[in-house]
């Protein structure tokens, strides 16, 4: 997808967008994650929605569920999600804005606020990025 193009990807797009993000994030920040699962959809689901709180699906761009790598021997793979709807919406209303840029943002923050990461650390992940 051309950075400058502003017309919105499909689903199957997106996803692809969003895998090929996740692996130009540096190695070491990829590891904290373990055998991480991504899932893309549309928007979250309403019953999460409501279990945090939240009236408007677009206020929600991603959601990492998982645990800490050093418990991760006896735990199911982390989950990574991204809301596709949303994301798209705070992309259109950022001119200037590449949605790839976009992605890897989305990601970093959502495994790195798992992970107690500062906003300077994931700011350094962003600019390592691939």
């Amino acid at each position: 997808m051309n950075g400058s193009s502003r017309e919105a990807p499909d689903l199957d797009a997106f996803d692809k967008l969003v895998r090929a993000a996740y692996a130009g994030l540096p190695e070491e920040f990829r590891s904290l994650c373990g055998n991480v699962v991504i899932h893309v959809a549309e928007e979250a689901e309403r019953e999460l929605l409501d279990e945090m709180g939240i009236d408007d699906p677009l206020e929600l761009s991603g959601l990492f569920e998982g645990v800490e790598l050093a418990a991760a021997e006896e735990a199911a793979p982390n989950h990574v999600h991204l809301y596709r709807r949303s994301i798209l919406a705070e992309w259109r209303e950022t001119p200037g804005l590449r949605l790839e840029d976009l992605i890897v943002h989305v990601l970093v923050h959502e495994i790195g606020h798992h992970f107690g990461l500062s906003d300077a650390a994931m700011h350094a992940i962003e600019e390592a990025t691939e």
